[in-house]
């Protein structure tokens, strides 16, 4: 048998293989090398099973020889993946009338019956495909029960219940092969990630009943708690059962361990018990994995079924790699490759407990990841209001504005009815760690009536308790379970391993002191993008900066800025501090400035009181600042030239706050970045002001300092002529975000609307804003980038969107020769980890530079 390549009798030396096979028989067969009792399996390979499905059997009466005459089988799936699914196992296989009448005698009546009762049901449902009521009118157990059973499958399909062994087995494979190709099946695993092609082998194994005589039954024993990671025997053992039946809801089965709380194996069967232990140890050390092994006690003595590795939970499964690197079961840089690195946001943040009810009201994009439950409040007004109070508040909108940053940071969750990835709400919600779902488009928002609507009619209003799930994209009633973040030292050990294998910087977009000591917190290199914008929505900066956009030249405008000064220094050595000389690149003014002004009637008659001046001349001013096109408009570098006040001011604060930090600590080298530049021109003016008035202060202050200047490349003009741009600059960081946004012509606030539905019909493979474009985006990064280097060899080149963050963007920026990489500071671990697999997949690719061992299981 064993030299069929498709159907093949498990040996230690079987041509049994992963991709040809699946999972579960490579597995199978592993534990036979270690010579553990795994009963008589023969594989059946992917081949196999796609010619079954096709009505090519195999030669059936060949497999049955494999066993012993009158030996029950089971039949399980294997695929390559385990997660994929597949069919369920059909257990007992060849029982019949003369096998029933025969195990009766050996294991008992009831034992008997029960086995042939549950191969007639699992056959009936899954062989014969009828539904599961037909047996809604057995009302018995027993061997009257089973009686009732046979009269009902042969009442309903006309014919008796089939006798013959290898008829029997023909059948199971036939239905699981084609099961197995179905539409619906295809469609479940391809959502699970399985390849269109994905293929299925099939074990057929030789039961070992669990009833009978003596101690008999079945369970599942692993070593390490499914949510921790921390060595603990779990499982559980029942008695007279089969597969998985201790699994089961409601059922009645033993502990392992002796336990206060009720009878274990260790109690009725203590040297079974130690043997599995024994077993559990040795599959964990030579399979270097933790383990479930599936188990069967026959009289006492044990048989292991199957051996799958331990579900787990994401702050599980790094303590679960740590421990195995510790033990010297697996290298440390095996351990990093272990853990999927968007799994890291589970750690980093509050979970809703997996375990917990969910009461759905509607749901959205996942933007920010974390749960967190508040009343609903609809300003940002409110939301100041409810944690000055110290009730935690979720701030509901439209849409988030920049005016609304402070409420975002009095919430402990955003929800908003638009918005994509890229959107306002999304991107300051990941750099401030705050729970957000956007685009719930499943609700109705009646902000002036201050309700919400879900999916289902029920109506929220302000003040009713909510719970916005950024992980999944759910908005929930009430205040379900929670499970807290876990920075444990296992994940601290596997950082530091990851950061000794990366080899591609990982700096932090921060904007205040709270996300600088985030980004510290969480081992980032530095600042690579400070937005100084959202430090001028505080209420004193704010009439300040309303005060400059109403004065009437250059001189008043400068005069008007002087009071500003100030706070920006102190904004700006703050953060120096924090980074404790590490480099921080800080972007100069950026956004349109009539997003400072105020849009409504109530808030420019405000205005107009605080200015002292007419409300006619506010709204003529707020009049004229109106553009059509406000992200293509008066913005960036474009207010840099035409009203060059406002980046003097911010380029003194820097070099002044520059001098200070370095009084206390190491000399700090700041990095000034110019936005949104599309000419060389306007990079040569920009610097010319930015170095007089660097000089100035050198003079003022009787100091030296150092800095360096860059361009934030956006803008498809700037990538394209980069090579006129970096002989004027240190470094060029490219802005992906709108540079994504110019590339398509396509607004990230406005895509949410239909980006699904263009994924869906492959206009786009993914939405752009979430996945970097490598063929467009990407082809203007490598322009930018080769040709900013041909003029200056030595530029450093960054990204700074929130593409930052993507191992697909880390991987694009390896090989293009990028720097660093630049994102929220929430997902800088996450961005860490993605670049050590990077580095250490790279390394293993070329075995001449890999030193680590080889993976396959001994």
């Amino acid at each position: 048998m064993h030299t069929n390549p498709h159907t093949t009798l498990i040996t230690p030396v079987a041509p049994v293989a992963t991709r040809t096979h699946g999972g579960r028989a490579k597995c199978l067969q592993r534990l036979v090398r270690l010579d553990l009792p795994v009963p008589r399996t023969v594989a059946l390979s992917f081949e196999a099973v796609q010619r079954i499905a096709r009505g090519d059997m195999p030669d059936i009466d060949a497999v049955v020889s494999c066993f012993d005459p009158d030996a029950l089988l089971c039949v399980r799936p294997s695929s390559e993946d385990p997660d994929w699914g597949g069919p369920g196992a059909v257990l007992n296989v060849g029982m019949n009338d003369a096998r029933y009448v025969d195990l009766s005698d050996t294991l008992g009546q009831n034992a008997s019956s029960a086995l042939y009762l549950r191969f007639v049901q699992a056959y009936a449902v899954h062989v014969a495909r009828l539904d599961p009521d037909v047996f809604d009118g057995v009302t018995e157990d027993g061997p009257q029960g089973l009686k009732q059973t046979l009269q009902a499958y042969e009442d309903e399909t006309e014919e008796p219940f089939p006798q013959d062994p290898a008829a029997q087995l023909a059948a199971v494979l036939r239905s699981m092969a084609r099961t197995w190709n179905s539409t619906s099946a295809r469609l479940l695993r391809q959502a699970k990630g399985a390849p269109a092609d994905a293929g299925l082998g099939l074990v057929v194994q030789q039961m070992i009943p669990g009833l009978g005589q003596g101690e008999c039954g079945s369970g599942v024993l692993q070593l390490v708690n499914t949510d921790t990671g921390h060595p603990q025997i779990t499982g559980r053992y029942l008695s007279q059962s089969q597969g998985r039946d201790a699994l089961g809801a409601g059922v009645e089965a033993l502990y392992l361990e002796k336990d206060p709380r009720g009878p274990a194996l260790e109690d009725v069967a203590p040297e079974a018990f130690a043997a599995l232990k024994t077993h559990a140890a040795l599959m964990r050390r030579r399979l270097r994995e933790e383990m479930q092994v599936e188990f069967v006690i026959e009289n006492g003595a044990i048989h292991i079924l199957d051996g799958v590795r331990v579900p787990r939970s994401s702050r599980a499964a790094v303590r679960i790699a740590v421990r195995l690197a510790e033990d010297g079961i697996i290298t440390p840089q095996e351990a990093v490759m272990r853990v999927e690195p968007k799994a890291l946001n589970e750690l980093l943040h509050r979970q809703v407990d997996p375990r917990a009810p969910r009461d759905v009201l509607g749901s959205g994009m996942a933007a920010s990841p974390g749960a967190a439950t508040g009343r609903i409040v609809f300003s940002a007004a409110e939301a100041q209001a409810s944690a000055a109070r110290r009730e935690p508040c979720v701030l509901v909108r439209r849409e988030t504005a920049p005016e609304d940053i402070r409420g975002m940071h009095a919430a402990v969750a955003v929800l908003t009815e638009r918005g994509g990835m890229t959107s306002h709400a999304a991107v300051i919600g990941r750099g401030l760690g705050l729970p957000c779902v956007v685009g719930a488009t499943s609700m109705r928002f009646h902000l002036r009536r201050e309700q919400l609507v879900a999916a289902d009619g029920r109506v929220m209003s302000a003040g009713d308790l909510i719970t916005v799930d950024g992980t999944s994209g759910q908005i929930l009633a009430g205040e379900p379970p929670m499970l807290e973040a876990a920075l444990d030292d296992a994940f601290h050990k596997l950082m530091g391993w990851a950061d000794a294998a990366r080899d591609i910087g990982i700096r932090a977009n921060a904007d205040t002191p709270a996300d600088a000591k985030t980004a510290r917190n969480f081992d980032a290199q530095g600042i690579g993008l400070c937005r100084t914008e959202h430090m001028f929505f505080d209420p004193v900066r704010l009439t300040v900066m309303r005060e400059m956009i109403f004065a009437e030249g250059s001189q008043d405008r400068a005069a008007v800025l002087e009071r500003l000064l100030p706070m920006q220094r102190a904004d700006f050595i703050q953060l120096f501090r924090i980074m404790e000389g590490q480099p921080v690149c800080i972007r100069l003014f950026d956004p349109p400035l009539h997003e400072f002004l105020p849009t409504t009637r109530s808030g420019q008659r405000e205005l107009a009181e605080a200015l002292n001046i007419p409300v006619s001349q506010v709204t003529r001013r707020v009049e004229e600042m109106a553009e059509y096109n406000p992200m293509l408009g008066l913005r960036g570098v474009r207010l840099g030239v035409t009203l060059p006040e406002i980046y003097d001011m911010q380029a003194r604060a820097i070099f002044e706050a520059t001098l200070e930090a370095s009084r206390e600590g190491e000399a700090v080298v700041p990095e000034i970045m110019i936005p949104l530049v599309s000419a060389r021109r306007e990079v040569e003016l920009v610097k010319a002001r930015i170095d007089a008035v660097a000089a100035a202060v050198r003079t003022e202050r009787g100091r030296a300092f150092d800095y360096r200047l860059g361009v934030m490349v956006e803008t498809p003009r700037a990538a394209l002529r980069s090579d006129e741009i970096a002989p004027h600059v240190s470094f060029l960081s490219f802005g992906t975000n709108d540079l994504t946004q110019m590339t398509y012509g396509l607004s990230r606030d406005d895509a949410g609307r239909f980006m699904s539905a263009y994924v869906q019909q492959g206009v786009f493979p993914e939405d752009p804003f979430h996945t970097l474009d490598i063929d467009g985006v990407g082809e203007l990064l490598k322009l930018g980038a080769e040709r900013g280097r041909s003029a200056r060899p030595k530029v450093t080149l960054s990204i700074c969107g929130e593409h930052g963050a993507n191992p697909e963007s880390i991987a694009f920026c390896r090989e293009a020769g990028f720097d660093y990489v630049s994102c929220s500071p929430f997902r800088v671990p996450v961005a860490r980890l993605a670049a050590a697999q990077l580095a250490i997949a790279h390394k293993m690719s070329n075995p001449a530079d890999y030193k680590g061992p080889d993976v396959a299981p001994a």
